[in-house]
């Protein structure tokens, strides 16, 4: 049985609708901790402010996430896609209610109801792009890639409003209710879900044809199933024979290695660029800039929650328009600037406002939200060559989510060590080295099919004689 309906009739906007869904709790447990930590560093003393214990209670979600990926990922394609998203969003719930629920300064509490939380956060980071891309048609891969990201950055913003309307409450409720109302998007998930059919993909592989054909039938014309089912099957059979003759030392050989340092390398330096800083400490850094208390800066992450929305139709508008090296070499170029000309501006004019720092992370915001942040995962899903692309995947996936925890972990000690303007433009330097990298050492895929960008691994392996 595919669905709690699999007899009836699914609209393809429902299923693309919940599908892409996960995004929203993925987004709102990255953000929430914004507005919650502030209310809880007045609540608990055990958490001061530009401290590691703040740093772990924040990043220890994304500690979670880097597991949570990796075992979603193999689960998946034992248990299925909806199976698993099902389950996630079970955790989600669990998760939220404990860490709503914490004891008094039970700092090792918290920070482990938040890494069983980040076990569901990476999980739907796995879960959610791959349900998409096997439930929808070519035609509709790219334009629904950007839909899961307008998703995930809408569940931000959700968070952010949430937290700003919640901030009047008595102080150790406030945190607690923010924390805790993410239980309330992944019920809605898990009750669409289970109206959701199982991957067609999944099901082929099984053996399920005609439970496949059925799901085939909601979203593909009737002409054109019995193709994607032959289809499916061929791809089935290329993917095993290459997890035969593949391992992971596959990655690092000399036909791959070229391509697989180039997707990694681009996923770890989407997150040690400095954006989720921004994103789980700006009412400190606001509050840092303007001399005032964090809890009186939570309008501000709503302003960079609807500049990530806005940059992620700005996106969808261009993503075919423009290459991908070329995006993410203007992007990255702005965003190093925008890191780099405060800690400038204010060694030559050490009178200058200290809000001026925040105009300028907002700039950053804006152009990291339509060229970093979502083309990481485009490039990473087509610069793999379908040999090794599950092993490189999980590996990009990995060393994504561990730059976020080092940076979300990591910020508030640098950040009490020395000024804001010095920590971030040590972010900015690893944003001009994040364009430098591309500019050398990643191909070009917009427009390229997948045995031409392989191909372009294997020439530069020649050139470089390995």
């Amino acid at each position: 049985m595919t669905s709690a309906s699999s007899d009836k009739k699914i609209s393809s906007k429902f299923i693309y609708f919940f599908g892409s869904f996960g995004g929203i709790l993925f987004g709102y447990d990255i953000g929430v901790m914004t507005g919650a930590l502030p209310f809880l560093q007045v609540d608990w003393p055990s958490i001061p402010p530009d401290s590691f214990a703040a740093g772990a209670a924040t990043s220890s979600v994304m500690f979670g996430a880097i597991f949570g990926g990796a075992l979603a990922g193999q689960l998946a394609d034992r248990l299925g896609r909806r199976r698993m998203i099902l389950i996630s969003a079970l955790v989600f719930v669990v998760g939220s209610i404990l860490s709503g629920v914490s004891p008094y300064n039970g700092l090792v509490f918290l920070i482990c109801a938040r890494i069983i939380l980040g076990l569901a956060v990476g999980a739907a980071s796995a879960l959610v792009p791959a349900y998409m891309s096997e439930m929808a048609p070519a035609r509709l891969r790219g334009s629904l890639s950007g839909i899961n990201q307008t998703m995930i950055v809408s569940g931000m913003l959700i968070s952010y409003v949430v937290d700003f309307l919640l901030k009047d409450l008595p102080t150790s409720w406030g945190w607690r209710l923010m924390l805790a109302l993410a239980a309330v998007p992944a019920l809605i998930l898990f009750l669409g879900v289970l109206n959701l059919p199982e991957s067609p993909r999944y099901l082929v592989r099984r053996g399920l044809i005609p439970q496949a054909r059925r799901v085939l039938g909601y979203i593909r014309r009737p002409e054109d199933i019995d193709a994607e089912i032959a289809d499916i099957q061929r791809t089935a059979e290329i993917e095993e024979q290459a997890a035969e003759k593949t391992s992971w030392s596959s990655l690092f050989n000399s036909k791959y290695r070229y391509l697989v340092i180039a997707g990694v390398g681009v996923a770890a330096f989407q997150q040690f660029q400095g954006a989720n800083a921004i994103f789980y400490y700006i009412p400190q850094i606001v509050g840092k800039a303007g001399n005032s208390a964090a809890t009186d800066a939570l309008f501000w992450p709503i302003i960079n929650g609807i500049i990530l929305v806005v940059g992620s139709l700005v996106y969808i508008a261009i993503a075919e328009k423009f290459n991908r090296r070329t995006l993410l070499t203007v992007g990255g170029t702005v965003m190093g600037l925008s890191f780099l000309l405060p800690s400038l501006i204010h060694a030559v004019m050490p009178t200058a406002p200290g809000m001026l720092i925040v105009v300028f992370l907002c700039i950053y915001v804006a152009f990291y939200s339509f060229t970093w942040a979502p083309l990481t995962w485009v490039l990473v899903g087509e610069v793999f060559p379908l040999a090794i692309r599950g092993r490189a995947s999980g590996l990009a996936s990995s060393f994504n989510w561990i730059g976020s925890f080092a940076v979300g972990l990591l910020f508030p000690v640098m950040a009490k060590a020395m000024p804001q303007a010095a920590v971030f433009a040590i972010f900015g330097v690893i944003c001009i080295l994040g364009v430098l990298f591309v500019r050398f050492r990643v191909p070009e895929t917009r427009g390229h099919t997948l045995e031409e960008i392989e191909a372009q691994g294997t020439s530069h392996a020649k050139k470089a004689g390995v």
